[in-house]
């Protein structure tokens, strides 16, 4: 067992997995010499050279254009996005491009192009630094979308996103890069695409994943003082989306809030919602209650602690499915 915070069990993960396979590289912004924004890169260039970690023009259309041409070569491009809101250059490329090429090739030519893009708030930044914008790439077919919370799944979900054959968004929560935790990396990893339940309870399952597990699972130690048991599972990933898990936990506890950072407006929580209402319909005491963002673009840093659910907002949903 060893201490990592999840910016350094990206780190070794990435360090792993281009020690693994030669034809793995790093391309994005000042991931070179200055080892990335949030120094997620740091010290890889020095590593394994200007050939395999590459900093490139800023220009994220021709990033993302150039990991497709080289991953039709054999390689395994992982490319960093320098923060969520700068994605949108690169958007055409992703949606008209990554996500279909294996499909237009009828599987011929495969995509192992991993997109690693921090999200969310909680930094004191500003719009285009503080988005979440996972819900474009869940609804895009072909594109696989994944979202670490701790720094066990960061290390193993970006090793296991690298080795896929498929193009993936992986997603970082940036608010959480410094926050610490033991694990082995040496342990077997559980699938990528599954999600977990990460604290059991009996009352209400709370569905997070990325930046807000650490708040349901703060909920839950919450609520547990009025005697409240909060089950709550970590999606992991959101394209496959395992409802599986989910629905299961709802047929024990009757009841389901989700929470996302997101504008809550056609987020992950609307397709859950719909999911479990047509699976688990007779299973539900309450209906499924969403806690997200709000329907704005992200507000100036000195309003964001209104905008982002935290705990307050997480109990009150539980309060008024506990209503019902």
């Amino acid at each position: 067992m060893a201490t990592f915070t999840l910016a350094k069990a990206l780190n070794d993960g990435l360090r792993k997995a281009m020690e693994d396979d030669p034809k793995v590289l790093i391309m994005g912004e000042d991931v070179g010499k200055l080892g990335g924004v949030f120094r997620v890169t740091d010290g890889l260039q020095k590593d394994f050279g200007e050939d395999r970690v590459i900093d490139t023009p800023l220009a994220e259309s021709g990033i993302i254009g150039t990991a497709i041409g080289m991953a039709m070569r054999g390689y395994r491009p992982v490319c960093e996005i320098q923060f969520d809101g700068f994605v949108y250059p690169a958007f055409d490329q992703i949606v008209s491009q990554l996500a279909k090429v294996h499909y237009r090739s009828r599987g011929k030519i495969k995509m192992p192009v991993t997109i690693r893009i921090p999200f969310g708030g909680g930094i004191g930044a500003v719009e285009h630094h503080s988005e979440s914008p996972e819900a474009y790439f869940a609804h895009t077919a072909g594109l696989k979308v994944v979202a670490c919370s701790n720094p066990a799944d960061a290390y193993h979900m970006i090793r296991q996103s690298i080795a896929s054959d498929d193009p993936i968004i992986f997603l970082e929560p940036k608010r959480r890069y410094w926050e610490k935790a033991d694990f082995d990396p040496a342990a077997e990893p559980g699938p990528l695409h599954q999600a977990r339940v990460v604290r059991p309870g009996s009352d209400v399952t709370v569905v997070a994943y990325g930046p807000m597990v650490k708040v349901a699972l703060d909920a839950a130690t919450a609520a547990e003082e009025d005697g409240r048991h909060l089950e709550v599972i970590d999606l992991r990933t959101l394209s496959p989306l395992d409802s599986g898990t989910v629905v299961e936990s709802v047929r024990r506890t009757g009841r389901l809030v989700v929470v996302h950072e997101a504008p809550t407006t056609l987020g992950m929580g609307s397709e859950l919602a719909a999911r479990v209402t047509e699976q688990a319909f007779y299973s539900l005491e309450a209906p499924v209650l969403r806690v997200g963002g709000f329907d704005t673009p992200y507000p100036p840093s000195r309003l964001e602690e209104d905008f982002l659910p935290d705990l307050d907002r997480v109990l009150d949903a539980v309060d008024r499915s506990l209503a019902f």
